[in-house]
């Protein structure tokens, strides 16, 4: 069995502290961003939807209700900014999404929706379709 050269095995170090520093700063964003705790994840926190909310935001009304959603993505859950509609999806993990914060997975709707607020930076939210 032949040895790593030098090479490989700087490649493999480097790939490895990447790997570690990647993971790392997402957990420290997770952490400040409200990312949910293992318990909140595996769904055993609030043992149903998250609760309705309405409420201003950066002067931009937020609002969001279970049932009233795309049920096929965010498990029946409406979240409206000036009362359009912004699409969410909850991911497998118990977080959520949207399509304005697509790779930023938040702990709750309202998250995503604040979120989306400072995303638009006082933009319309256009429908999807």
């Amino acid at each position: 069995m032949s040895r790593p050269t030098r090479r490989q095995a700087m490649g493999a170090t480097a790939g490895t502290i990447a790997g570690l520093a990647l993971a790392g700063s997402a957990h420290a964003a997770a952490q400040a961003s409200g990312s949910p705790s293992r318990a909140a994840e595996s769904g055993h926190e609030g043992h149903g939807a998250p609760e309705a909310f309405d409420e201003v935001f950066q002067g931009r009304r937020i609002q969001g209700a279970p049932g009233s959603g795309h049920m096929h993505h965010g498990g029946g859950y409406a979240v409206r900014i000036d009362g359009r509609e912004l699409h969410i999806m909850q991911n497998a993990d118990g977080t959520w999404i949207s399509v304005i914060n697509h790779y930023q997975p938040l702990a709750t709707p309202r998250a995503v929706a604040r979120a989306a607020v400072v995303e638009l930076q006082g933009a319309a939210l256009v429908p999807l379709a």
